[in-house]
């Protein structure tokens, strides 16, 4: 991708909230949003997200500033939140550097854990208003008939070969278990997925992805995420024995053990954490 084929908008705010406007395309991805690597004709380098306007953006870039302030491993915003026409921009520190840790081990999910571990525990002290509507696939309280919200590019693909059992199992856990337990709401990462993290070894760099917070139960999250750590490509669950461990490691590092009603909806958040493709 070059300069030219970047927004129309993209120059001008450059230039506007950074100080010089794109010399040169470092990166760039769509899917839900779109987000450049960008090379500064000053010569620094940063990341520009944008993404459609669904008033969860401040508060997702206010947590994060806040981690990367007490030196957790996330980039730092350095913009507020812009709206340019119906899209929610802004810019943040271009982190490169770090591999993506493979595997989905009982040993790997101890790594995985306790990075969630340490994030949860930043975000306990975060103080921004709850980032609502939380994601679509961690969405689980959603008001609507369906499993799960209206998405429609992929509402329009073909789920025949989703077995009706799976799809069972899902409702029921989303019924019985996460919907029931009535437990309190905390801030977390819900897209705790190996490719949105990076490594040197077994030391994590960075977390990435922070527009993915979401306002849900501990457990939950915490389920979510030991079933889905290992996604490093096309969305997968972790085995069963790996999310056992996840959560135990889970539970050690915050220093609390789950009441019965978390670890059932723990669980069932492990198993509905990825029924159907989302794109990248």
């Amino acid at each position: 991708m070059t300069v030219d084929e970047l927004p129309d908008w993209a120059p001008a705010w450059c230039r506007d909230r950074l100080g010089s406007e794109p010399a040169g395309v470092l990166f760039a991805r769509h899917s839900i949003s779109a987000v450049f690597g960008l090379r500064l004709a000053g010569g620094a380098e940063v990341v520009l997200k944008a993404r459609p306007d669904d008033g969860r953006a401040d508060a997702c870039v206010e947590a994060q500033r806040r981690l990367a302030e007490r030196g957790l491993p996330c980039p730092r915003p350095i913009t507020p939140v812009p709206r340019v026409g119906t899209l929610a921009v802004h810019a943040e520190e271009y982190r490169p550097g770090g591999a993506v840790l493979g595997g989905d081990s009982p040993e790997v999910a101890t790594l995985y854990a306790g990075v969630f571990a340490e994030l949860m525990s930043g975000l306990a002290g975060v103080d921004v208003a709850p980032p609502l509507p939380s994601p679509r696939w961690a969405r689980w309280d959603h008001a609507g008939p369906g499993l799960w919200p209206a998405i429609d590019f992929l509402d329009e693909r073909d789920r025949s070969a989703v077995p009706a059992h799976v799809v069972d199992t899902a409702q029921r856990a989303r019924r019985r278990r996460l919907l029931a337990a009535g437990l309190p709401c905390v801030l977390g990462h819900a897209d705790f997925e190996a490719q949105n993290l990076r490594w040197h070894g077994h030391d994590v760099w960075m977390v990435h992805d922070w527009d993915s917070l979401a306002w849900q139960p501990e457990a939950a999250l915490a389920g979510a995420a030991s079933g889905a750590f290992a996604s490093a490509g096309p969305p997968t669950l972790a085995p069963v024995d790996s999310s056992a461990a996840f959560l135990a490691t889970y539970q050690d590092r915050r220093g609390r053990a789950f009441t019965a009603a978390e670890r059932e909806v723990a669980w069932a958040a492990s198993l509905t954490s990825r029924p159907r493709p989302r794109p990248r």
